[in-house]
Parts: structure tokens; C-alpha cells; sequence
């Protein structure tokens, strides 16, 4: 599903070149859940981002579903982001503006689908995260862990079969931790979809098939 084939990421300024990412070799399977942890500037985040089409390699090829996507431009990256990819944030990314419907709608925006086809998609997405009861509030009459909630709806509303998710239980309670942690668990099990997420948690990473553990931008295991 998810291929890196010798994967490197520089940051270069007029002064300073920075090494984010080194010889990164990695597969995924289709259906696999796994996490990736490492100390704060290991390269994590930067590896979910080119997962995710964020970013480019400097250096390195990398695949999604057998489909090399290097020479992609700009269009085409954006729509497999938008048809392939769900995102998961720690701080949520909701629109305070919007309602919870409305969000959770915000991806299908970019596909030809009507409203009442839209409001269908968002609402079977928020019956699968337990908020069907919530979709007029808006994210300010929501806690912590009902937001991310909703931002897993939003990740699943379009039925992406890779979901990347960024420290999502990072800003949550253990309890409401927890149960962000079963939701992806029951999409792996009942959906199949193929999961990566960046966690700190050693016991949220215990939970997952695999840990990919990455040190100075260099796998360790």
C-alpha cells in the first residue's frame, strides 16, 4: 500500500543544510496499522508529511498502492490527497466557524457530489464516531476528545483507504485517549484501512501491529 524506497529529506537555507530524513526504507501493507515514535526532531512528522503528499523526498522514491507518484504535479497530488488520504491532527484542524456537520462535509467539497449526497456521507462518517447526536454544535461545545471525533469523521468521509494521523491522542486525557484508540483500532479490524500514526505513547503504539522507530532522521529497528 505505502512504499519508501532509500527516502531523504534536506532543508537547505543560504548557511545551513539540515539532514530531516536519511535512507528510509519502508513497507506498508494494505490493512497494516502501525505507529512511528521517536524523540521530538527525529523526523517523524516529516515522514508522515511525505506519506501524506505534503512534502517531497529530496532524495528517494516513494509509492502508494504499486503507483510511484514522483513526477506527479501539483493537481494530481491534490486530488489523490483528497480521494486516497485521511488526515488526523493533535490539534484537530476544525473550522470554529463551521458546525460539526459542516466539517466533517469539508473534504467532499472538492468531489462532484450534491449537498444531500454530502450531508449523507457526513452523517454516516459521524454515526461511526458516536456524534450522530451532534451535528448542529460547533467545536467550541465540544471537549477535547468529541473534536477529535469529529476530525476522524472528517479523516473517514470520503472512505480514504490510507489514514495518517499526527499525536492524536497527544492533547487528550488517557480516558478519552483510550477511546480515540478503539476507533482506529475498529478501522483497521472492520474497514481494512491502512493506518500510520505518530504517537509518543509507548502504551497507543503496543496497540499497533508494528512501531517504526526513527532516531536523527535514521530508522533504528
Amino acid at each position: 500500500m505505502i512504499t519508501l524506497e532509500n527516502i531523504e529529506k534536506v532543508y537547505r537555507t543560504d548557511k545551513i543544510e539540515t539532514v530531516a530524513l536519511q535512507a528510509i526504507n519502508l513497507k506498508i501493507r494494505e490493512g497494516e496499522f502501525i505507529s512511528i515514535m521517536g524523540p521530538s526532531g527525529s523526523g517523524k512528522s516529516t515522514l508522515l508529511n511525505i506519506m501524506g503528499l505534503l512534502d517531497a523526498p529530496t532524495h528517494g522514491h516513494l509509492a502508494l498502492n504499486g503507483t510511484t507518484v514522483d513526477s506527479y504535479g501539483d493537481k494530481q497530488l491534490a486530488r489523490l490527497r483528497n480521494e486516497r488520504l485521511g488526515f488526523i491532527f493533535q490539534t484537530f484542524h476544525l473550522i470554529n466557524d463551521l458546525s460539526v456537520m459542516d466539517n466533517v462535509e469539508v473534504p467532499l467539497l472538492y468531489r462532484r457530489m450534491s449537498g444531500s449526497e454530502r450531508r449523507k456521507l457526513a452523517l454516516r462518517a459521524l454515526e461511526r464516531v458516536g456524534l450522530s447526536a451532534r451535528v448542529h454544535h460547533f467545536p467550541s461545545q465540544l471537549s477535547g476528545g468529541q473534536q477529535q471525533r469529529v476530525a476522524i469523521a472528517r479523516a473517514i468521509v470520503g472512505n480514504p483507504r490510507i489514514i495518517l494521523a499526527d499525536e492524536p491522542t497527544g492533547n487528550l486525557d488517557s480516558q478519552m485517549g483510550e477511546d480515540i484508540m478503539s476507533i482506529l483500532l475498529d478501522l483497521s479490524k472492520t474497514e481494512k484501512s491502512t493506518i500510520v500514526m505518530v504517537t509518543h505513547d509507548p502504551r497507543m503504539a503496543e496497540k499497533t501491529e508494528r512501531t517504526l522507530r526513527l532516531f536523527d532522521g535514521r530508522q533504528v529497528n
